[in-house]
C-alpha cells in the first residue's frame, strides 16, 4: 500500500488568500451543494400530493439530482483539471443557482425530475474544484485541516438539508429551492470576490474522451481500488436508501407533519455531528480498517432493531445512534481509498463521489417502492442491511480486514 503525501500541486505563494479565507469558502461551498443534496427528501410527500404522484416513484425526485452529479462528476473531473479552477467554479455555480431556483417554478413532477437532473450536473462542475484547490491554495501543514472544513460542511448538510427543507416546506414547498438558490447567490458573489485563480495542469486542458478513458482505466485497472470503489458503492445505496425516507417513515408510522419531521430529522443529526466531532479518537485507537469493519456492523445491528421502535422516541434515539456512527465513517472511506493511490487522488475523488451519488440514485428508486409496500421501516432497512453485509463480503474478499490492514492508521 502505498503511502499519502502531503501535497499534490504547488503551494501558492503568500500573496494568495489567507488560510482561514479558504477554509470558510470551502465549508460554505461544500454545506451549501450537501444541504442542497438532501433538500428533497423531507418534501416528498409533499410534493407527492402536489404532482399526483404514487410513493414508490416519488423517490427519483431525489435520484434525479444524484444521478444528474454522478453522471458529469466523472466527466467535470478530468475536463476541469486544464483550466481555471476558478472559472469553472463561478461558472457550475452559476448553473447551480439558476437550476436550484427552477426547481420552485416547477409544473409538474417531470419538470421537477428535469430540474434536479441539471442541478445535480452543477453541483458536479462545483465541488471537485474545492478539493483540487486546496492543496495549491494552503501551505502543506495546513491542507489536513483545510480539508477538514470542507468535510465539516458536508457533514453538517447531511443533516442539516432535511430539516431546512421541512421548516421552510410548511410555509410553502417552493421556498426551501428558492432559498438555496439566494444562499448560492450570496456565495457566487464571495467567491467571485475572494477565492483566486487557480490554473489547471499544463497541456490537460485539450484532454479528450480518450485521454479520460484512459487515465480511469488506469487507476480502476490497478490494486484493490475497484474493488473498494464496488464496495464504498454498495455501502452507500444502502446508506441513503435508508436516510433518505426517515422523514417519509416518520410521517406514514408516526403521523407527523411536514414541520415536525424537520425538528426530528435535527435530533437525528445530531448524532451524526457527535460522531463527526469524536470519532476521530476511536479510530486513532482501532486503526482505519478495524473502525470501518467496526462501525458497520455496529449499524447493521441497530438497522435491525430500528422497525421494531413502538413510539417516535425510540425510533430517534436509535436513528441518532446511527448517524453517530456514520458520521466517522466518511473520512475512514475516503482516507482508505486515498491511500490506495498517489499521483491521481483527484481521479479518486471524483470516482467515489459518483460512487456515492449512483448509491443515492439507487437507494431513492427503491426505498420508495420498500416503504410504501413493505410494513413499516422493515424493507427500507432490510435493504440497507443487505447492502452492508454485500460491502462487508467485497472489502473481506480484496483482503481489506486482514491482520496487516486491520492495523493501518
Amino acid at each position: 500500500m502505498t503511502s499519502v503525501s502531503s501535497t499534490s500541486a504547488p503551494v501558492a505563494e503568500t500573496t494568495g488568500p489567507a488560510p482561514r479565507t479558504v477554509s470558510l469558502l470551502a465549508f460554505a461551498t461544500m454545506f451549501v451543494i450537501g444541504t442542497d443534496t438532501f433538500l428533497v427528501a423531507p418534501l416528498l410527500p409533499t410534493l407527492s400530493h402536489t404532482f399526483d404522484v404514487s410513493g414508490d416513484v416519488s423517490g427519483w425526485m431525489v435520484s434525479a439530482y444524484a444521478l444528474g452529479y454522478a453522471l458529469f462528476a466523472l466527466i467535470a473531473g478530468p475536463l476541469s483539471d486544464g483550466r481555471d479552477r476558478r472559472r469553472v467554479l463561478l461558472g457550475g455555480l452559476v448553473g447551480f443557482i439558476v437550476t436550484t431556483a427552477l426547481c420552485g417554478f416547477a409544473q409538474g413532477f417531470w419538470t421537477m425530475i428535469l430540474f434536479r437532473f441539471l442541478a445535480g450536473v452543477s453541483a458536479a462542475f462545483v465541488s471537485p474544484q474545492i478539493w483540487a484547490s486546496i492543496p495549491v491554495l494552503v501551505r502543506p501543514e495546513l491542507i489536513v485541516r483545510t480539508m477538514g472544513f470542507a468535510t465539516a460542511g458536508l457533514s453538517i448538510a447531511q443533516f442539516a438539508g432535511i430539516p431546512l427543507g421541512s421548516w421552510l416546506a410548511a410555509v410553502s414547498w417552493h421556498l426551501p429551492f428558492w432559498t438555496i438558490g439566494g444562499v448560492s447567490l450570496l456565495l457566487w458573489l464571495l467567491l467571485a470576490r475572494y477565492f483566486p485563480s487557480v490554473p489547471g495542469r499544463p497541456g490537460a486542458a485539450g484532454a479528450g474522451p480518450r485521454h479520460i478513458l484512459r487515465t480511469y482505466a488506469t487507476i480502476l485497472g490497478s490494486g484493490r481500488l475497484r474493488w473498494y470503489l464496488l464496495g464504498y458503492l454498495v455501502f452507500q445505496t444502502g446508506n441513503f436508501e435508508a436516510i433518505s425516507f426517515y422523514g417519509s417513515w416518520f410521517t406514514k408510522d408516526f403521523g407527523l407533519s411536514v414541520g415536525s419531521v424537520g425538528t426530528a430529522m435535527m435530533a437525528v443529526g445530531a448524532g451524526n455531528v457527535v460522531g463527526s466531532l469524536f470519532g476521530s479518537r476511536f479510530v486513532a485507537r482501532l486503526g482505519l480498517y478495524r473502525s470501518l469493519l467496526l462501525a458497520v456492523l455496529v449499524m447493521g445491528a441497530l438497522y435491525c432493531v430500528v422497525p421494531l421502535s413502538p413510539n417516535l422516541a425510540t425510533a430517534l434515539v436509535l436513528l441518532a445512534l446511527v448517524m453517530m456512527v456514520a458520521g466517522f465513517v466518511f473520512p475512514v472511506f475516503m482516507s482508505i481509498l486515498q491511500q490506495q493511490t498517489e499521483t491521481a487522488r483527484g481521479t479518486v475523488s471524483s470516482l467515489a463521489n459518483a460512487a456515492m451519488y449512483v448509491g443515492t440514485t439507487i437507494g431513492g428508486a427503491v426505498g420508495g417502492v420498500l416503504l410504501a409496500k413493505g410494513h413499516g421501516f422493515w424493507g427500507v432497512a432490510g435493504f440497507t442491511v443487505a447492502a452492508y453485509l454485500v460491502f462487508l463480503g467485497v472489502y473481506t474478499a480484496a483482503g481489506a480486514f486482514r491482520r496487516k490492514e486491520a492495523a493501518a492508521v
